[in-house]
């Protein structure tokens, strides 16, 4: 993957319906942003027969420094861990180089008719094993 093929990061402008009355971003602002970011890298998964539906496991938020209305905040998706039936994502939220939050995501794979957890397909597994850091 060249810098111009990057799909694990993107930059956004912190609107200002996400503040508070402490000018700072709200709590939960960063967790949309993280989800937002970890939405445009899957989407560029291999296509898979068969592939399982995914739910959220676990989602955190560690706080560093707040970010404010128009920062400019640059996000990166990386592959923290992958299980049989879980892959973990860690979102770092930065503003002018400086972390300003670190969100992890766990994602569960599981079955939709029979509503049961299910292994990772391989294919997506290989390419997952491409974002570990």
């Amino acid at each position: 993957m060249t810098a111009n093929e990057r799909f694990d990061t993107m930059e956004t402008r912190i609107a200002y319906r996400d503040i508070d009355l402490l000018g700072q971003m709200h709590n939960a602002a960063y967790l949309t942003l993280a989800e937002q970011a970890l939405v445009a890298f899957w989407s560029h998964r291999p296509a898979v027969e068969g592939e399982p539906a995914f739910t959220m496991k676990r989602m955190e938020c560690s706080f560093h420094k707040p970010l404010r209305y128009d920062d400019l905040a640059s996000l990166r998706v990386e592959v923290d861990k992958i299980g049989m039936q879980t892959v973990g994502f860690a979102v770092k939220i930065e503003r002018e180089g400086q972390l300003a939050a670190r969100v992890e995501i766990v994602w569960m794979a599981y079955d939709r008719e029979k509503g049961e957890e299910v292994a990772l397909p391989e294919r997506l597994r290989d390419w997952l094993y491409d974002f570990l850091p």
